[in-house]
């Protein structure tokens, strides 16, 4: 093949072969060995562990101060001269100060930029500069030079009371800070992301905080400070950036265990600009030049043979990639829907840190969930990542995008993208940085008062009296359950995963045929008929609202026999007119009862083993919002009647959310009793210890 060039082609491409490489800065650090010379040390400063150590261990020695620092090995282009176009930088690290037990410690450390070359001052022996500042100087802003975000943990004068987080430019008095709610003598490992937006300059640090609740009980929170600055006042265009820390004869070990970086602006390839030497070097001579130019202009021809036939097969295996699970007019679908967008997988792998374990918020059946974070709207977003091994994973990721990006309600978390690319099947969620309902419920590192557990029932019932009587179809969700529910930073409830949801008209029901759902969550009528409907989501809801009031999952296969099953358990206790002995002892009576009651009685009235005496969605709001009388049950919990087995029906299709041994023993029997020879509808409760969902399928006679 023979390729013709104009002259002015050939410039254009020796232009482009001329110009120095372009890219953003870009790492993630999963750990930190002697043998990475991608961070640099200095002083005290080394990796241990698989962890960076940025202060001594001063306990029993005779030195009584330790600085350190840990850079990145090259510099960062923080901002350019010539066009005065300023970078956003995104970063997060986890890291841990431990005082091991002691109540006394210092001094912290920080994430700094400086000019590039910056080093720990000669003269700065003493920890609570932090190796920012020599010992006298630490509040001269016109000798320094630094833009910090400091984890200040002792107090000097120029300090506020106790440990905080601040922002530090020039000197080490913060221009603003934050009280942090550490755990230093627990050495609890933290997480800090810090971003900065450089069109609205402004510097926004997020980072876990700690709060003892009693019990035993610590609550995770999320704190924040922000402060508006523009870089380019107090920085040169290149800076060394990293950690840095000092530690006194108060002293704590400050480890640093994962670290990413990610910057806006081309990070051109400077020979003239490095860590050591911030002055360029001299130009090559004319003969260098001459023999430089020569050898460019021979490898034109190959270089744009290449790039033409690499950009070939490139659009070749995008059309491949993209077409993986879907046609043409599937992603028109998708793109002429309002509200969510297309994502390239490039972005939401770079925003996740290529889906770094790091950020990794949880795994269910249809993938992995992770945090990401979008520089373009200084948002955090949370990127479910379908599983290729999942059976469902196709039809959930086209039923979320489908049914979610039509739906606009407070109460349900918003979808705000889509992708498929490159094999993989990705879903765009807003963050919900309380996490899950269960995860406040049962992992007992956390506690939720009464106020926000009533609001948050609440919240769910507004959500699914949306779905199904507001929208202009009825939803029906199928897989309602306290792991879907979302908490946002303000703990209202979200309701999500609407990967087994299904549309139906108003006056009809679910003609479904797939028992769908979650064990423990299922209506008893669920297994029998295989069919979903508006009954059986409320059957869920009123499962999650026992949840909420008993502080307990559906079935707990270690409790007393009868205790095992919530409903059983709380029915019981109705009948006895001792229904408050069900409440979370955790909440040690600290609740209102009236609504107490209301929610327990609304639970199990949902919850009805018979699905025609159980409440519209509407009728229970209304019983919460006290705009309606309790309903009055049966003081024994009855006894659903269920029609018998036909010996020609098919076994059922099985798509359950839940993957454990005790879901697949109750599964196991299901599909006996169908094709066996028994007419026995009832299925015996199963249980195993390796799983509290190992579930009473259908109530026992």
């Amino acid at each position: 093949m023979v390729v013709f060039f104009s002259l002015s082609s050939l410039k254009y491409l020796l232009l482009i072969i001329i110009i120095p490489l372009a890219t953003s800065l870009s790492f993630n650090f999963d750990t930190f060995t002697p043998n990475d010379h991608n961070v640099t040390y200095e002083r005290d400063a080394s990796p241990e562990n698989g962890a960076i150590l940025l202060t001594k261990n001063l306990l029993n020695r005779d030195i009584n101060a330790s600085i350190g620092r840990a850079i990145y090995s090259k510099p960062l282009h923080l901002w350019d001269k010539a066009s005065r176009n300023l970078t956003d930088f995104t970063t997060h690290f986890s890291f841990s100060i431990n005082s091991q037990g002691r109540t006394k410690y210092g001094d912290g450390f920080a994430f700094f930029l400086a000019p590039a070359g910056s080093t720990i001052p000669y003269n700065t022996t003493r920890g609570g500069s932090l190796g920012l500042a020599s010992n006298n100087e630490r509040l001269n802003s016109s000798s320094n030079h630094f833009v910090a975000v400091e984890f200040d943990t002792y107090q000097n004068p120029y300090d506020p009371r106790g440990d905080h987080v601040g922002v530090d430019i020039n000197s080490m008095q913060s221009l603003v800070n934050v009280t942090w709610f550490s755990s230093i003598p627990n050495g609890t490992k933290t997480d800090a992301w810090i971003n900065y937006n450089s069109n609205s300059k402004n510097l926004s640090v997020v980072f876990t905080g700690f709060q003892p609740q009693g019990n035993n009980i610590t609550l995770t929170v999320l704190q924040n400070l922000s402060y508006n600055l523009d870089l380019r006042e107090y920085l040169p265009e290149w800076v060394t950036f990293g950690f840095t820390g000092g530690a006194g004869s108060r002293f704590a070990f400050q480890r640093i265990y994962s670290w990413n970086f990610t910057s806006s602006l081309d990070n051109v390839t400077d020979t003239g600009v490095t860590l050591s030497n911030t002055k360029p070097k001299d130009a090559p001579t004319k003969t260098k030049l001459g023999l430089v130019v020569g050898l460019i202009s021979g490898g034109c021809v190959l270089v744009a043979v290449c790039a033409l036939v690499l950009f070939a097969f490139w659009r070749k295996s995008k059309v491949r990639e993209d077409d993986y699970v879907f046609d043409g007019s599937m992603t028109n679908e998708f793109q002429k829907s309002s509200g969510p967008k297309k994502f390239l997988y490039s972005e939401l792998a770079r925003c996740t840190n290529n889906f770094s374990q790091e950020e990794l918020l949880g795994r269910g059946g249809f993938g992995g969930v992770y945090k990401g974070y979008l520089s373009e709207s200084n948002s955090y977003i949370a990127v479910k990542r379908v599983s290729r091994e999942s059976q469902q994973g196709i039809k959930e990721y086209v039923s979320e995008v489908r049914i979610v990006s039509r739906l606009r309600h407070k109460h349900l978390v918003q979808l705000i993208g889509w992708c498929h690319q490159k094999r993989e099947l990705l879903l765009v969620y807003e963050f919900m940085p309380n996490g899950s309902l269960d995860h406040h419920i049962f992992s007992g590192k956390s506690h939720l008062a009464w106020p926000l557990r009533f609001k948050i029932a609440q919240g769910l019932a507004s959500a699914l009296l949306y779905l199904h009587e507001e929208w202009e179809q009825c939803v029906v969700h199928r897989d309602i359950k306290s792991s879907n529910i979302m908490l946002d930073s303000n703990f209202n409830a979200k309701l999500g995963d609407f990967g087994l949801a299904r549309l139906v008209d108003h006056d009809k029901g679910s003609q479904t045929t797939v028992l769908a759902g979650t064990m423990g969550y299922m209506a008893p009528e669920c297994v029998t008929t295989g069919k979903a409907s508006k009954e059986t989501d409320v059957y869920s809801f009123g499962i999650v609202v026992l949840e909420i009031a008993c502080g307990r999952k559906p079935i707990d296969p270690k409790a007393e026999e009868h205790r095992v099953n919530i409903v059983d358990w709380v029915w019981t206790l109705y009948g006895m007119r001792s229904i408050l002995e069900a409440v979370d002892p955790k909440l040690s009576s600290e609740f209102n009862e009236e609504e107490m009651e209301h929610l327990l009685v609304v639970g199990l009235w949902c919850a009805h083993p018979d699905n025609n005496c159980r409440p519209s969605i509407r009728q229970a709001v209304q019983v919460l919002n006290f705009e309606a009388p309790l309903p009055i049950l049966p003081r024994n919990m009855p006894v659903p009647t269920y029609c018998s087995f036909s010996r020609h029906l098919q076994p059922i299709s099985v798509s359950s959310t839940h993957e454990t041994s005790g879901t697949e023993i109750a599964l196991a029997q299901i599909q006996h009793s169908v094709n066996g020879s028994t007419t026995d509808a009832s299925i015996k409760r199963t249980s195993s210890s390796a799983s509290s969902s190992s579930t009473s399928v259908l109530y026992p006679s």
